[in-house]
């Protein structure tokens, strides 16, 4: 069963006119009820955090503009002055002599929730004010330096100006688990920081599915550090259905660690930085390069942030998830006659790599045979139902039985780490093996943009929906109810 047709730009606003793809009734009543919708002339943003990278645009536009990484440089220590860089010139700008003190880290927790709220806001703002709005510019003749001495100088029209989305009202995306306390600090974080004039959340699921023109779909979308299941029915995320599981591409890259690691000879991975010089060799051959020696060797997480960039070339272009007729074994792949991969790492060690690059991804389907991590640690192992065919069973069991053949035929395949070569393949065959009788359809283009970017998608298709002007949670409902003013039950739906 193939995927759905691809197409290079998502469906226009237009399709979503009708009752394709309808806000929910009971929440379009309880908004008009509360609410003055901003205008219809809005140049709104949409935000969509995530683990790996942050995307920001323009709503009504076919992709995110910026797209930067959620991962950011820290210099310096927690009890002197410490700097922060954001985006990749930034993090990459001392990687040819990095610091001793250059740390790596990350603002998000690896469930997608904001664990740092001080460094999450300089990046979100930072990914919007880079590619899109830009600093706002202030107007000199009433920046207080060239007025008249007389009278005292009115500051609070001076930093309306300086807020950053004084103009754009602002749709973010969030996960279905999301707690309440999340959603009232991003509030406030858009209303009186940045100065938006409106502001909504709305699930990654729905948005996801909303990008693939389907108000009901079981949305599995696998990203950098978890793999999500969700049930949408009807434009509302089924919460008891929703699965979700730390195992995703970054496991994948952990795999791939312990297959270099066990490997005979073991398989070298040096990343760009450390390499001075190096000359070609043999295939399986040791590698000939000359390495750079510091006097002060960068930090652990500076190192691992490098090598991860490796292993993401590595899995972009060699690794492969085995199609699913039967449980994968090297007997199989000898047997199959499928050719290997090569491969050449940063100091020019090279290898064909046949059997090893279906190794990674299996533990994903089935856990006993993920790899153990080359300490014996059983934390990076998934337990059986964390595997994605018994998410998707279970995010399944929770959905009404006249309903579940109508979402079988609605499955949107979504996240950077569902790019992998056959992943699309595996997961109709586990879905077959599964659900003999109901047909199963999948959507999953093959454009890049539209998999890696479909929350964000889906959410620039709903903000730029002439019905969901009055969605909007206006500057003015925010100063009557404060950050309470977010409804945290919309776009879900709990389940007795």
């Amino acid at each position: 069963m193939a995927a759905a047709p691809a197409s290079s730009m998502p469906p226009s606003t237009a399709e979503y006119g009708g009752a394709s793809i309808a806000i929910p009734p009971y929440i379009m009543r309880l908004r008009k009820s509360q609410l003055t919708p901003p205008g219809d002339e809005v140049s709104a943003l949409v935000l969509d955090p995530g683990y790996s990278t942050t995307r920001a645009g323009f709503a009504g536009e076919d992709v995110p503009k910026s797209v930067v990484p959620t991962y950011y440089g820290k210099q310096g220590s927690d009890a002197g002055k410490t700097r922060l860089f954001f985006g990749e010139n930034a993090i990459h700008s001392s990687i040819g002599n990095p610091a001793a003190d250059f740390h790596i880290d990350n603002p998000m927790s690896t469930d997608s929730t904001v664990e740092d709220w001080d460094v999450a806001k300089q990046l979100w703002e930072y990914s919007i004010t880079s590619r899109l709005t830009g600093p706002p510019p202030g107007d000199p003749a009433k920046n207080g330096l060239n007025d008249p001495v007389e009278g005292d100088v009115k500051m609070e029209d001076v930093e309306e100006l300086e807020r950053p989305l004084a103009e754009c009202p602002l749709l973010m995306t969030e996960p279905s688990w999301n707690p309440a306390k999340a959603r009232e600090k991003a509030i406030e974080i858009a209303m009186e920081d940045w100065g938006a004039p409106a502001f909504f959340m709305v699930k990654d699921g729905v948005s996801a599915a909303f990008s693939a023109g389907k108000p009901t779909a079981l949305v599995i979308d696998i990203g950098a550090a978890t793999t999500k299941v969700t049930p949408v029915v009807d434009g509302l995320v089924l919460k008891k259905g929703v699965q979700k599981s730390p195992f995703a591409g970054n496991f994948v890259s952990q795999q791939l660690r312990t297959i270099f690691s066990t490997s005979q000879p073991v398989v070298p991975l040096m990343p760009h930085y450390m390499v001075q010089a190096k000359v070609p060799v043999d295939a399986g051959q040791p590698s000939q390069a000359t390495y750079k020696s510091f006097a002060h060797p960068p930090p652990d997480s500076f190192r691992k942030f490098q090598e991860e960039r490796v292993l993401l070339e590595f899995k972009e272009t060699v690794v492969q998830v085995w199609p699913g007729n039967g449980r994968f074994n090297e007997d199989q792949v000898r047997q199959s006659g499928l050719s290997g991969r090569p491969f050449e790492m940063p100091d020019g060690y090279n290898q064909v790599f046949g059997a090893e690059r279906f190794k990674a991804t299996e533990g994903l389907f089935d856990a006993k045979q993920a790899l153990p991590s080359p300490d014996g640690s059983s934390d990076h192992r998934p337990k059986p139902e964390q595997t994605i065919s018994a998410m998707i069973q279970n995010a399944l069991a929770a959905v009404d039985v006249d309903s579940k053949p109508h979402m079988l035929n609605n499955v949107v395949v979504t996240g950077s780490s569902s790019l992998l070569y056959g992943f699309t393949d595996r997961i109709n065959a586990e879905l077959q093996a599964l659900f003999p009788s109901p047909r199963v359809r999948l959507s999953a283009p093959s454009n890049t943009a539209e998999r890696k970017f479909a929350p964000w998608i889906g959410g620039s298709i709903l903000a730029s929906l002439g019905s969901f002007h009055q969605m909007w949670v206006s500057k003015s409902e925010f100063a009557e109810h404060g950050r309470h003013a977010i409804f945290p039950d919309l776009f879900v739906r709990d389940q007795s």
